[in-house]
This record gives C-alpha cells, structure tokens and sequence, in this order.
C-alpha cells in the first residue's frame, strides 16, 4: 500500500493517521522530494493534488474515510 503526500498536506495526515488506526503498513511517499514518485502518482491516478492512496491495485483520489475502509475491508 502507498500514500502519494506531502508534508504539510493536513488531509494527507489523517489518510496516514486512518491507515495507522487499522493497523496498515504503508509507503509514504512524499511527492515533493521523490520526482519519480510524482510522476507514478500522476500516472496511477490522473491527479496531481494528494493524498492518493493505493490500496491493492484501487487508487482513491483525496481523504474519503468510506473509500479507504472499503478498500481495506476487500
């Protein structure tokens, strides 16, 4: 599982935080320092704004609780 954030992304914080509280390992990858890891993210997602969360192959654009404990659940 990765997380595609930046440091000061307060919406990027409680995707991390939500993913932690169900005991989920992830890749943080901040998006500002790893260029590489931007051009992923856009690639997966279409998106260049984060949080992106990729979660066994489902991309979910921006904080959505619902979406992240769905995905978690399959």
């Amino acid at each position: 599982m990765k997380v595609y954030s930046t440091p000061t992304c307060p919406f990027c914080a409680m995707a991390k935080e939500l993913l932690r509280k169900n005991g989920v390992q992830f890749q943080d990858i901040n998006v500002i320092l790893d260029k590489e890891g931007a051009k992923e993210m856009i690639a997966k997602s279409g998106q260049f704004g984060v949080p992106v969360v990729e979660i066994e192959g489902t991309i979910i654009v921006g904080f959505d609780k619902d979406k992240i404990e769905s995905a978690l659940k399959r």
